[in-house]
């Protein structure tokens, strides 16, 4: 599968760029999210929480592990950190599988849960303000969504 890879600048630009892709999505879709602390993670969920229509604050959900917000589309933010040599299975496959859109953060400790068709996007912090955000699509539908974030 090909790779896409985008900088931003700002937080406001990783927030648009998240917004534009929320608009590509589809009820059942998963991406997860993967890079260091205060790689822009958060800000990036922000922003699919918004090209959504959410309207709530949306923070880590560090210590919940599912945090669900309400849009255009339900979103179910998940920081599965917490989950690291766990095999506990918090009903993946009801998120996964849902209405809504996942994000995941720290999605290594559950690959076994992960469908195999999603969107892996991660995020390298350059310097304080600047980050490539690599997205790696499964699956020929991401494929085409990453296409047209390039346009």
């Amino acid at each position: 599968m090909k790779t896409f890879e985008f900088t931003t600048y700002t937080s406001e630009e990783t927030i648009r760029l998240a917004e534009k892709l929320a608009l590509l999505l589809r009820p059942g879709d998963v991406i997860t999210l993967s890079g260091g602390l205060g790689a822009g993670k958060t800000t990036f969920t922000k922003g699919i929480g918004s090209g959504l229509g959410v309207t709530r604050m949306i923070n880590s959900p560090t210590f919940t592990i599912v945090k669900e917000y309400m849009g255009e589309l339900p979103l179910y933010h998940m920081d599965v950190y917490r989950l690291e040599n766990s095999d506990e299975d918090i009903g993946f496959d009801e998120y996964f599988n849902g209405n809504g859109i996942s994000v995941v953060e720290w999605a290594t400790f559950i690959k076994e849960f992960l469908p195999e068709e999603r969107l892996d996007i991660d995020f390298q912090l350059k310097n304080e303000d600047e980050r490539t955000i690599t997205f790696y699509p499964k699956g020929d539908a991401f494929e085409k969504i990453c296409e047209e974030l390039e346009r």
